[in-house]
């Protein structure tokens, strides 16, 4: 398998608190890792080192065979797509707008080519073309959720980071965007790494499921592998909660 990101011997705080502390993980290419564990733990913040937001205090993190440290930081930005929960969309431009504007900023699409791409991101992540002339505040949580997830998905990146994005969703809305996002990924072959504090969740999407606890990894394993041998309490009550 080829590598797509390492962290190796990574450390970060914030003042006192340390998020990550000797955090060595090896993520491959067209891989599905989810990350789980309590508020805090570090999940973000790898999230975050990952696309260069943050910087590690000790150790190095590289992607795409890269060390984000010395690397082009723009460049590194275009190769990764970046969901959040609450979606981040612009409200004063329209929903084509949104997703064309990191293409926007490098001028990839021409004019002509906007339209199409758009329409094509938007069937993508299964919305219809006639919302793309509409704002944010017409559109559903579901809806706005997929918009953002076919802005991050415009600059047809290497890597895609998700970091809860379906938390602020009801649930039938987010078992459609769970399946939409499997198959998406299965599709595109992207490497996805996914945080989540749903465990049923992180089981259902994960290829690797990463279970964090501290600023480490409780257990790093496959979702059976996982369910079938729980590395210490915390992962075996967390997997006794997927019921």
């Amino acid at each position: 398998m080829e590598e797509c990101i390492r962290f190796d011997h990574v450390t970060k705080r914030y003042g006192s608190h340390t998020a990550l502390l000797d955090f060595d993980l090896t993520v491959y290419r067209g891989e599905f890792l989810t990350m789980i564990g309590r508020s805090g733990c570090g999940k973000t913040t790898a999230l975050r080192l990952i696309n260069g937001l943050l910087t590690p205090d000790e150790g190095s993190v590289s992607v795409l065979g890269k060390d984000v440290a010395h690397t082009d930081l723009i460049a590194l930005r275009r190769s990764i797509g970046y969901a959040i929960q609450n979606v981040g969309l612009f409200p004063h431009m329209t929903v084509a707008k949104n997703i064309a504007y990191v293409p926007s900023l490098s001028k990839s699409w021409t004019r002509s080519q906007e339209q199409q791409e758009v329409e094509k991101l938007l069937h993508t992540v299964g919305l219809d073309s006639s919302l793309a002339g509409r704002y944010p505040h017409e559109l559903s949580g579901g809806q706005q959720q997929r918009v953002g997830i076919a802005r991050a998905l415009a600059g047809n990146p290497q890597v895609l980071l998700m970091d809860e994005p379906f938390g602020a969703v009801d649930e039938i809305t987010r078992r459609g965007l769970q399946q939409e996002i499997l198959k998406l990924q299965k599709e595109l072959g992207i490497t996805l790494l996914f945080v989540t504090h749903d465990i049923k969740e992180a089981l259902l999407l994960g290829s690797r499921v990463l279970v964090m606890e501290n600023g480490r990894i409780s257990q790093l394993d496959t979702p059976e592998g996982l369910c079938a041998a729980p590395a210490d309490d915390f992962v075996r009550e967390l997997v006794a909660g997927r019921a």
